[in-house]
């Protein structure tokens, strides 16, 4: 479990205390620094580090980092806002110490997930982790409400003595083919060894659709675990990657063409212990709740593409016909709609029933998708939303006036189109609040700037390797 309380500045009861015996116990197994992690609104990792025996002073009074990263772009450009982006002010880095993690594919180093406080001792307004965790305590005490919650993430090998900026696959072998496993046999069989050494419980390793693509799949957690481990999982991949001399890219699209690497995000509503996915009356079990949940998604799909689908690279791979999902639609293991039910094997649907969304890419801060795609979820619980026919096939086969009879609605085809639904959506802006919310704008804003007259292959190497 995550630590749900916010930090103070002196530390909450006991942190500091803590913070020494596991300092002490890190030192002790040869850990010299702590990686102290967090996401940027454009979904790129951020980093500042501490030697060991620093950590019980990261507890108390945290570590220093200029608010300015809000509105970093992926390219590390500075766009702004009226409140973020000047060169003024500091924040405050503070570990949670629950999630304190020896990094087994990176010697030397352990990592963890940090919040950012203002100087004052309050959230910072831009810190997506603060906000996640805030949400899912609130739906908690007002509404009896848990959440299960896991980022599937995809990535491409490619050979690390490529050209300069190229890509070159470290696989020959055919998607999910046994030759793909061998080639790659020892880089996975060290990766698995890794997750396993930090306790993350994979569930699936295999080989993916695209030339040289993998796909790991990892249990369920509370929302703000599971996004932790979403990028510690990215990490390790990455660590573990270069010691083979290879190199990893998460983009939404590696190449201009062909199948790109989501992140798909597997959520579930729970009450009193019971999965509200399961068990019902409702189609496929889902209880009325579910039901209102899962239309309450459909409604703010379009908007939530702005946050699930952030860059301009994520548009090259949100194509119909490619299992991404492009169309605002529900299917029981329909995997062309964006709302995918999964029921689950007979014997397990209590415990395994949940509702993927597919146009989720690794360019998404999980911290805020995972906010506004629960905030969305209750927005339809709240107002005991209908939840329309589902839709079996490819919806690409249907004709505008099939689709619209059925309700079926083509997700934005554009980074452009994602952030106008975004403006227009009160919920989402709502939810992450106006200093946030004119982040996100700001840096969709420059991210379509930056790529302003690029075709589809120079959009594609632009972000090749940033995530």
């Amino acid at each position: 479990m995550t630590t749900l309380a916010d930090p103070v500045p002196g530390g909450r009861p006991g942190d500091v205390e803590r913070a020494t015996a596991l300092g002490g116990e890190l030192a002790g197994r040869g850990v010299h620094g702590v990686v102290l992690s967090y996401v940027d609104t454009a979904g790129i990792g951020r980093i500042k580090t501490v030697p060991t025996a620093r950590l019980p002073d990261a507890a108390a009074w945290g570590v220093g980092m200029s608010p300015v990263f809000d509105t970093f772009l992926a390219n590390d450009a500075i766009v702004s806002t009226d409140v973020l982006g000047s060169p003024d002010g500091d924040l405050r880095l503070y570990p949670d110490l629950d999630q304190v993690t020896v990094l087994a594919g990176q010697p030397g180093w352990a990592w963890a997930p940090v919040d950012r406080i203002t100087q004052e001792g309050e959230r910072h307004p831009g810190c997506g982790r603060s906000l996640l965790r805030r949400i899912v305590s609130e739906a908690a005490e007002r509404h009896g409400l848990t959440f299960r919650a896991a980022v599937e993430v995809e990535w491409t090998l490619g050979r690390g003595d490529a050209p300069e900026g190229a890509f070159v696959p470290a696989t020959t072998g055919p998607a999910y083919g046994a030759t793909r496993q061998v080639e790659a046999g020892d880089y996975a069989a060290d990766l698995l060894a890794a997750c396993a050494a930090q306790g993350v419980d994979v569930e699936q390793f295999h080989p993916e659709y695209a030339p040289g693509q993998f796909e790991l799949s990892v249990g369920a957690l509370d929302p703000v675990a599971a996004a932790d481990r979403s990028v510690l999982v990215r990490q390790t991949i990455r660590a573990v990657a270069r010691r083979h001399g290879l190199r990893v890219s998460f983009s939404p699209a590696v190449l201009a063409r062909g199948v790109g690497n989501g992140g798909h995000i597997h959520l579930s509503v729970w009450r009193h212990g019971v999965n509200l996915h399961s068990g019902g009356e409702g189609r496929y079990g889902m209880t009325s709740a579910a039901e209102s949940f899962t239309a309450g998604l459909l409604t703010h799909l379009p908007g939530l593409t702005a946050l699930t689908a952030p860059s301009p690279a994520s548009y090259l791979r949100l194509r119909p016909s490619q299992w991404a999902g492009v169309f605002a639609a529900w299917g029981r293991e329909t995997r062309e709609t964006a709302l995918r039910v999964v029921t689950g094997t007979a014997g397990l649907r209590d415990r395994a029933a949940n509702l993927e969304v597919k146009p989720v890419d690794l360019a998404a801060n999980p911290y805020l998708a995972l906010a506004c795609l629960i905030a969305a979820g209750l927005d339809g619980l709240a107002a005991s939303a209908a939840l329309r026919e589902e839709v079996t096939g490819d919806p690409a086969r249907f004709t505008a006036q099939e689709a619209a009879a059925r309700g079926v609605r083509r997700l934005p085809v554009s980074l452009a189109e994602a952030l106008d639904a975004f403006r227009e959506d009160g919920l989402l802006r709502e939810t992450l609040g106006p200093v946030l919310a004119d982040a996100v704008i700001a840096v969709r804003q420059g991210e379509l700037a930056a790529v302003d007259g690029l075709d589809d292959e120079r959009v594609a190497a632009a972000y090749r390797w940033v995530y």
